[in-house]
């Protein structure tokens, strides 16, 4: 049975398309999540929000590149780096400061939970899509955003759990403890950013 090779240009619409929807949902989870992190004093929510937001300027990114040319993909891959050492800053420097304050405790967020539930389901659909046109069209950039993707949705079960345990036992904690836990993830994506390499963890 002779195999159908895929259309470069195709692919390429294709991947215009996928960019275009995540662009639009991380801008909606972008904004979502900092005003219902921020109501509710929430650093998982808050960190998750700024994580859309560096998600956000790579899904951008990949879209030019499919504009003008793979000649950004370097200079690009360094600035998301270095925005993901300052979000993993961000969280130790906040979530410590919400361990030892009690005046800084989270409270429960239903808007947030929902948010992180819709994450969880679209994330690894995007992901996948993602995965399958970097393999067509042979893009490092689609490839790295198709990871980013996955790791969001990890990031979303993470600080779901935190949220679930402060709105069912009352453990404010839990929130701060999910925003550390989350630390790790970010850490090794701003290694791998910086490179210019993908995580492996999709």
């Amino acid at each position: 049975m002779e195999q159908t090779l895929p259309n470069p240009a195709h692919s390429v619409a294709s991947v215009r398309t996928i960019q275009r929807i995540t662009i639009a949902w991380m801008t909606v989870e972008l904004c979502v999540a900092l005003y219902a992190g921020i109501q509710a004093h929430s650093v998982a929510l808050t960190a998750f929000g700024a994580d859309s937001a560096i998600e956000l300027i790579s899904a951008v990114v990949v879209l030019r590149r499919f504009a003008v040319g793979p000649a950004v993909e370097r200079r690009a891959a360094r600035i998301s780096g270095a925005l993901l050492y300052a979000l993993a800053a961000y969280i130790f420097a906040t979530s410590g400061l919400a361990l030892l304050k009690h005046g800084l405790q989270p409270e429960p967020s239903k808007v947030g939970i929902c948010l992180l539930v819709a994450a969880a389901t679209i994330m690894p659909l995007l992901g996948r899509a993602k995965k399958r046109l970097a393999a067509e069209t042979g893009s490092r950039a689609l490839n790295a955003d198709a990871a980013q993707s996955n790791i969001c949705a990890y990031m979303s079960w993470i600080a779901l759990a935190g949220l679930l345990l402060n709105l069912f036992f009352h453990l404010p904690w839990a929130d701060s403890a999910a925003a550390l836990l989350l630390l790790p993830i970010v850490l090794r994506e701003a290694v791998e950013t910086s490179k210019g390499e993908v995580c492996e963890c999709c």
